[in-house]
């Protein structure tokens, strides 16, 4: 097997590896899409039929969404569910993509993963040491968990970008061989 042959098995090897990492989260946090219809369907009956309204589940609600956001991100990414002009794209040869592809992740994604799980993790720190929680009188507790997730939802995000650069390196190898 030439040696650009073993490289390019290897970057598929590690991107697909990685990339499991976002097909089983995704796939759980999936689950959340479900729990957040039956908590808002609940909620907007209570309100408008029984004129018994809850701030806890209004939290709970968009708790569920910012849950659903951040760690599905990369189950999206490596699905390409992302937005992007696909409209240039697609009509772009597969050599062009892929270059696209590994400098879109070296250049922006995993920078500002970077960045954002960099200065997430005391913001999430900060508010687990303090027991933060809703300041609505009703709300729910430990808003520490939710703020948790913005860096590991970004962590998970640059796990994927570099699967998906992996994955661009292994194309453009396949064309030199």
């Amino acid at each position: 097997m030439p040696d650009y042959a073993r490289r390019r098995s290897r970057l598929l090897r590690l991107a697909n590896r990685l990339s499991l990492v976002a097909e089983y989260t995704g796939r759980a946090v999936a689950w959340l899409a479900l729990l957040l219809v039956a908590v808002v369907c609940y909620d907007v009956a209570m309100r408008y039929v029984f004129h018994s309204g809850s701030i806890a589940l209004q939290e709970l609600a968009w708790h569920l969404y910012a849950l659903l956001f951040l760690l599905g991100a990369a189950y999206t990414l490596k699905y390409d569910g992302h937005v992007r002009v696909d409209i240039v794209y697609q009509r772009l040869v597969p050599h062009t993509r892929a270059w696209i592809d590994l400098l879109g992740a070296l250049l922006f994604l995993l920078p500002l993963c970077v960045l954002i799980v960099w200065t997430s993790v005391p913001f999430a720190y900060q508010a687990f040491v303090y027991g933060e929680g809703s300041p609505d009188v009703g709300g729910l507790p430990y808003r520490y968990v939710l703020k948790s997730a913005i860096p590991l939802g970004f962590a998970l995000l640059a796990l994927e970008g570099v699967a998906q650069a992996a994955r661009a390196l292994a194309a453009l190898s396949e064309r030199r061989g």
